[in-house]
């Protein structure tokens, strides 16, 4: 008997692709507006949606949620908690990257907790990792990519495909640059050939350098959707 080989990529896909139209239909239903938030662990993909939330919530009367996805623990989402942000936390046991069905549960909860229609932004804070995220739709209105100055320029050369799927592209610890071999001038030159589109940001979530123009730029994409 000859050996059969059953394709599953595909089918998980399509799956996946089914569950986020869903998801898309259901933020449009109740105004919600998601962010999926990509990078790899310890780029501050937690502060830079900490010090976001504050600008959105303070400058804009936005109200934040945060769904945290992470192998184990749930150290971020009690983080997010402790700051007053609604935060449901997915443990994927080992797998590197979130999925629509995943999504779907998380924002059950959320919507039998606070409830969809009280939350105008979501983010979700993906698996840290640079390649299987990018596969996977989550019904998100924009993703957004952040890399670290301790990473260093060349990430955009080696991982270029989520630099090439990301809306907006942040630059993250800009206050560090100086301790780094890090070229800027290299680094956007890259970004403008693999995506010219997406805009660029460097900011310092910590010290705060650079926020009020990302979200000043992430306020008006907002309400021109949700418009």
């Amino acid at each position: 008997m000859g050996e059969k080989t059953v394709g599953i990529v595909r089918p998980i896909l399509s799956a996946n692709e089914r569950i986020a139209r869903e998801l898309r239909e259901r933020f449009s239903a109740t105004n919600t507006f998601v962010v999926n938030v990509l990078s790899s662990p310890g780029s501050g993909k937690t502060s830079t949606i900490l010090a976001t939330n504050e600008r959105l919530r303070d400058q804009y009367h936005l109200r934040c949620a945060v769904i945290e996805g992470d192998i184990a623990s749930d150290v971020d989402a009690q983080t997010m908690k402790a700051a007053g942000i609604p935060a449901i936390q997915i443990n994927t046991g080992g797998l590197c990257h979130l999925e629509g069905d995943m999504i779907r549960r998380a924002v059950d909860a959320l919507d039998a907790g606070p409830g969809l229609s009280t939350i105008d932004v979501i983010f979700i804070e993906n698996v840290g990792n640079l390649v299987c995220p990018v596969d996977f739709d989550l019904g998100e209105d924009l993703s957004v990519m952040i890399l670290s100055i301790p990473e260093g320029d060349d990430k955009p050369l080696k991982y270029p495909g989520i630099f090439q799927h990301a809306d907006a592209l942040l630059l993250n610890k800009i206050d560090v640059r100086t301790a780094f071999d890090f070229d800027l001038d290299a680094y956007s030159a890259t970004l403008d050939d693999l995506n010219p589109e997406a805009p660029q940001f460097s900011i310092s979530a910590v010290r705060g350098s650079g926020m009020d123009a990302w979200c000043a730029w992430l306020a008006k994409r907002m309400f021109s959707v949700r418009s």
